[in-house]
């Protein structure tokens, strides 16, 4: 298993804030805009889903590792720190999926 985590990659995301648009990819798709961001996001997203479906394996890592990069620059855009979802997940892990799917919809 490899020691590289989403920490890892949130800190390459924000340390890019600083950079030169025509040296870093992330800083210049965090230019264009939370509403580029997004939509980057969602194509990577439909992209993983085709690969899913079709059941290639080597697309599917691909498009799982572009997806959650592409989320944590989507998150940076928000401003919003991975370690609040974190927190949110391990909010929502302290009871049963269905449990916490009724509270959200109760």
């Amino acid at each position: 298993m490899t020691s590289f985590s989403l920490d890892d990659l949130a800190a390459i995301v924000r340390s890019r804030v600083g950079s030169d648009a025509g040296a870093s990819y992330t800083k210049s798709l965090l230019e264009k805009g939370p509403a580029r961001v997004a939509k980057k996001f969602g194509e990577e997203a439909v992209e993983l889903v085709i690969a899913a479906v079709e059941a290639r394996t080597p697309e599917i890592v691909g498009e799982t590792a572009d997806v959650l990069y592409h989320l944590l620059v989507l998150l940076e855009s928000a401003g919003v720190p991975l370690n609040d979802v974190l927190a949110e997940l391990q909010r929502r892990t302290a009871q049963s999926g269905h449990a916490e799917k009724a509270a959200r919809n109760g």
